[in-house]
């Protein structure tokens, strides 16, 4: 492989380069797994047929090429048809040594905010930790009393006063609820890293929800057969994954909906935390759902405790995901809007040859 082969394949970014007729010639393994398809797939295809921009971006782009200049575009939302849009920066330059020809480089904006907030999920879980401590020793017990009393004095009562007692009890005991879900955080042990096939977990959630929360919903199985065996710990990564299920059937409403539950493999992903060695996560989990989508003012912050889009919520479902995940030394991250909102989890591949099947 010559040195400009190397730095070509080896580029962390999407990169592909067009023709005179804005048809692709070649793209990296890295625009590979961004468009979910291979580049032989991809050779001799008008590139705005497989590339969707929110933006007019076909003039701009042919005057780069008649200007031979470069051209960048911050802050746009590129689909590929395959998977929802993501928002990203991109710089297009014309092909030294090559007429006519384009060399375009898309900067995926989610991977940085993915590395922030994951690495923002760990302290936010320990400060969750210690405040469930808190809570437990100096509520729960009162508490308790609280509704003892209550109890008692429910049996001296009229039955018009009653009504005032039993609120008293029911929101007592709702408040110990919430404790012990907070408690949850304090109480999920370190992961039992070992081989996971990926499609094994998926379809014990799937057979669960279907018994359950999500009877009502259409489940689609959308899954790579080829997988590779995950690192993971399969108990802790089904409690994300019902959890993600339950989210995706509750979006609903009670109404009929459909999840799709997808896998496959994305090579170009890889994660490096602090001064340690990047790692790479290619396993990815999609859990998808039809419904209205998150609300714009908590999609920022969907996976911090207590921050919740539904009434009556606790926000920790999906604190708690975040932090097994990130136990895991994975990625979890969302993409939202109305009538399509994507989980996506990201792990690290298990040392063995085996595939996961179908």
């Amino acid at each position: 492989m010559s040195a400009e082969e190397g730095i070509w394949t080896s580029l962390p970014v999407p990169a592909l380069v067009v023709d005179a007729e804005d048809r692709i010639t070649r793209i990296n393994p890295a625009a590979e797994g961004f468009m979910m398809s291979s580049e032989r797939a991809l050779t001799g295809q008008p590139l705005w047929d497989r590339l969707a921009v929110n933006a007019p971006l076909e003039e701009a782009f042919e005057r780069a090429r008649d200007n031979d200049a470069p051209l960048f575009v911050n802050d746009v939302d590129v689909g590929t048809g395959e998977r929802a849009p993501m928002q990203c920066n991109l710089q297009v330059a014309p092909l030294a040594g090559s007429p006519g020809h384009m060399i375009m480089l898309i900067s995926p904006r989610e991977l940085a905010g993915r590395m922030v907030q994951n690495s923002n999920v760990k302290s936010a879980a320990k400060s969750a930790i210690g405040m469930a401590e808190m809570l437990a020793h100096e509520i729960k017990n009162p508490l308790a009393g609280i509704t003892g009393a209550a109890q008692l004095l429910s049996m001296t009562l009229g039955q018009d006063d009653l009504e005032l007692t039993d609120l008293i009890v029911s929101e007592s005991r709702r408040i110990v609820g919430l404790l012990e879900r907070v408690e949850q955080f304090g109480n999920i042990s370190a992961p039992d890293l070992k081989p996971v096939n990926l499609h094994d977990v998926l379809d014990r959630a799937r057979r669960s929800a279907m018994l359950g929360f999500a009877a009502h919903m259409t489940m689609i199985e959308d899954y790579d057969p080829s997988l590779p065996l995950a690192l993971g710990d399969a108990d802790q990564l089904l409690q994300v994954v019902l959890n993600l299920l339950k989210n995706a059937a509750e979006a609903a409403q009670g109404r009929p909906g459909t999840i799709r539950l997808h896998s496959y493999y994305e090579q170009s992903l890889r994660v490096r935390r602090g001064e340690g060695k990047g790692k790479a996560l290619p396993l990815q989990i999609e859990i998808i759902d039809d419904g209205p989508g998150l609300p714009p003012e908590i999609a920022e912050e969907v996976f911090d405790p207590f921050v919740s889009g539904r009434e009556n919520g606790t926000g920790l479902g999906l604190a708690l995901a975040a932090k097994i995940i990130s136990d895991h030394d994975g990625w979890i991250s969302v993409s939202s809007v109305p009538g399509r909102t994507v989980f996506r989890i990201s792990l690290q591949r298990a040392q063995t040859t085996t595939g996961q099947g179908g």
